[in-house]
């Protein structure tokens, strides 16, 4: 098998999909024994780097609603619908935004939640 040169590995890597990007970074930290994270940087006195922390993924999400948009009336039944609010408070909710509308949901209950006031027409984030 030929060698081939850093610039053609880099073409080659221009050519694949980011999931096809992922599954051979995942085979080739298998193969290697090795992992792709970042490098952690020296002191500037050349001493040994601090220990790195292990990024945790996170497993408690807040949806924020950042604006009810055009359809407020729509927006309103989906936060009563998440919350179980009464009518009076899910419109203070959409009334007070940004404000919460979940606190502390796991991320499946925050993506459902984040597409359904998205189609209600409201703007949203996942915190």
């Amino acid at each position: 098998m030929a060698k081939l040169s850093s610039d053609e590995l880099i073409d080659a890597f221009k050519d694949l999909t980011l999931i096809e990007l992922s599954d051979f970074v995942k085979k080739f930290e298998e193969v290697f024994e090795v992992t792709a994270a970042a490098p952690v940087a020296v002191a500037a006195a050349g001493g040994p780097a601090a220990p790195v922390e292990e990024v945790e993924e996170k497993d408690s999400f807040d949806v924020v609603l950042e604006a009810a948009g055009e359809k407020k009336i729509q927006v309103i039944k989906e936060v009563r619908a998440l919350t179980s609010l009464g009518l009076g408070e899910a419109k203070a909710v959409v009334d007070g935004a940004p404000g919460v509308v979940l606190e502390g949901v796991n991320k499946e209950t925050a993506d459902k939640a984040k597409a359904q006031l998205e189609e209600a027409g409201a703007t949203v984030t996942l915190k």
